[in-house]
């Protein structure tokens, strides 16, 4: 058990770490490159993210999952025969998907944009969509890679090559933007387009680091490997259709915000035009892109508590000990609200220095991230309820309830966007995860025969410790303005401080004197509530 927890402790920090890395990159490369460019990376990053997700088809986590059920069994040699198969097949997969994206990057670049495009010509987007491509070639092979580690639950591997990984991406893409900028003279435009290649290069960080763990454990491999029991003689269809099975609803799973994004890049230009709402500032960059990289902030605080809790569904729902399911769906509902709805909040009062801070000084960008930013409590609730439904075994739930929230997205999309531009976009998505969210909660229901009274209660509690938090927040952000403006970086940033530090002091103390805190966050909070009196 200790070794569980060790395991999923260090893949979580360096997920932590990686995604933290992913967020305060974009703050001195749009400095470089400037408002005017920045949205041209999201209109090849997101074409990449979706074709990467089809590539790699969830293999990476079912062939971990694979690889530790024959590993389990003694039977090692099966586990090494899928990885060169399953090597082999990656190369293939992200080469093929490496030539579709290259070759329809120009029909694409054409759907995302209309004729009369006031900022990005199709040439611009095409070729960021095909230097961003070049990555497709080497990350499959990559993570399944990681996959194999996984499935010997020798965590570190995945850990440390993410973060290498994402240093690599970051230091070549503001390296290459530096250069390209200030040393050759190149226009925003061509640092966009080499910056995109930094997915490339950073997967061959990744792949190098891979290459290091497996020269150090290759020959504790092996020796399981001579020490193995008869094989199953599984034969490679069989492997193959297994994995697929599990792999289609992980695919979903981790598809589902690039999928929205999608349609709004497919959609948003076009939608402005026939509305009449011709903007020379890019909007769908702001949203889809500076925005978005704030509003995950707190899906990352809350999630990677939430889904520690899944793995006991599973164990729990297999042994049909469904008292036990109960309180952990309890838990985990409360447990992501308490986290993420003060986070929500507070960032929604602080959007004007928080888009100060990382970006400029900018109306729409802070407005459009003001009204975005509630939306991230429905980015952190699906995953979560999804992965509720993969433990109670009803993972076909998961494809039905998403494609049915992207339906709706998609239908209403269009008409909204030319009613209300970006904040007709983000309602459609609001819709769209409201309907899947909702649905697979009914689902939940349904399988769990689930209600809890207790839960409604701890809700409202958590509501009114919000209420709370956010009066003290808008006071002492009124006696800020009286001292303290946005004149600069540095005094957004000292607002951010000390507004936040005034929100985290009142919540925390309500979420401790309420006993709520002890509750959802266990032992160890407990102990130091103890010490603090309460």
């Amino acid at each position: 058990m200790s070794s569980l927890i060790k395991g999923t402790a260090i893949l979580t920090l360096g997920l932590f770490l990686s995604k933290i890395l992913g967020v305060l990159y974009i703050i001195p490369f749009y400095s470089m490159v400037g408002e005017d460019n920045i949205g041209l990376y999201q209109y090849a990053y997101i074409p990449y993210n979706l074709m990467l997700a089809l590539a790699i088809s969830g293999a990476p986590i079912a062939f971990s999952k694979f690889t530790a059920k024959y590993n389990s069994l003694g039977d090692y040699e099966t586990g090494r025969r899928l990885l060169k198969s399953g090597l082999l097949t990656m190369m293939i997969t992200g080469f093929v998907s490496f030539l579709l994206l290259y070759i329809f990057a120009e029909p694409l670049a054409r759907i995302t944009i209309s004729e009369d495009e006031l900022i990005y010509s199709v040439g611009d987007i095409t070729e960021a969509i095909r230097w961003v491509s070049f990555a497709l070639i080497v990350v499959p092979f990559m993570s399944l890679w990681r996959g194999f580690f996984q499935g010997y639950n020798y965590m570190m591997p995945t850990a440390v090559s993410q973060l290498v990984e994402q240093i690599v991406r970051i230091v070549f893409l503001l390296g290459g933007s530096f250069a390209v900028l200030y040393i050759f003279d190149g226009t925003p435009k061509t640092a966009i387009q080499f910056a995109v290649l930094s997915a490339a290069v950073g997967a061959l960080g990744g792949i190098a680091t891979l290459g290091y763990f497996w020269k150090k454990k290759k020959p504790e491999y092996n020796l399981l490997l001579a020490n193995s029991v008869e094989s199953y003689d599984v034969t490679l269809r069989d492997m193959y259709k297994e994995i697929l099975i599990y792999a289609v609803p992980v695919i979903f799973l981790g598809i589902a915000n690039p999928l929205f994004q999608f349609v709004d890049l497919m959609t948003f230009n076009r939608a402005m035009s026939s509305g009449g709402n011709f903007s020379e500032i890019d909007l769908l960059g702001i949203l889809n892109l500076t925005a978005h990289k704030l509003v995950m902030i707190p899906v990352m605080l809350a999630t990677g508590f939430s889904m520690a809790l899944i793995p006991l569904i599973t164990k729990h729902f297999t042994r049909k000990e469904y008292l036990q399911v109960s309180r952990t769906l309890d838990q985990s509902i409360q447990l992501l609200l308490f986290l993420t709805l003060p986070a929500v909040i507070g960032m929604t009062m602080l959007s004007d220095e928080l888009y100060h801070v990382f970006y400029e000084v900018s109306e729409v960008g802070s407005e459009i991230l003001a009204h975005y930013l509630p939306v991230a409590i429905l980015f952190a609730a699906f995953p979560v309820t999804a992965s509720i439904l993969q433990g109670i075994n009803k993972q076909k739930w998961i494809i039905i309830n998403l494609s049915t929230g992207l339906l709706l997205k998609a239908v209403l999309n269009t008409p909204l966007i030319e009613r209300f531009e970006t904040d007709g976009a983000i309602a459609a998505t609001i819709i769209g995860y409201v309907v899947a969210i909702g649905m697979n909660m009914l689902v939940i229901v349904k399988t769990m025969n689930y209600h809890s009274q207790m839960v409604g209660r701890r809700v409202i509690l958590i509501v009114i410790l919000n209420m709370i938090m956010a009066g003290a927040v808008f006071l002492s952000l009124s006696g800020l303005d009286l001292f303290i403006g946005m004149d600069n970086k540095f005094l957004s940033m000292l607002r951010i401080l000390i507004v936040g530090g005034v929100g985290i002091i009142v919540y925390g103390y309500l979420g401790l004197k309420t006993g709520l805190a002890q509750k959802l966050m266990g032992s160890k909070i407990t102990k130091i509530s103890r010490k603090l009196g309460f």
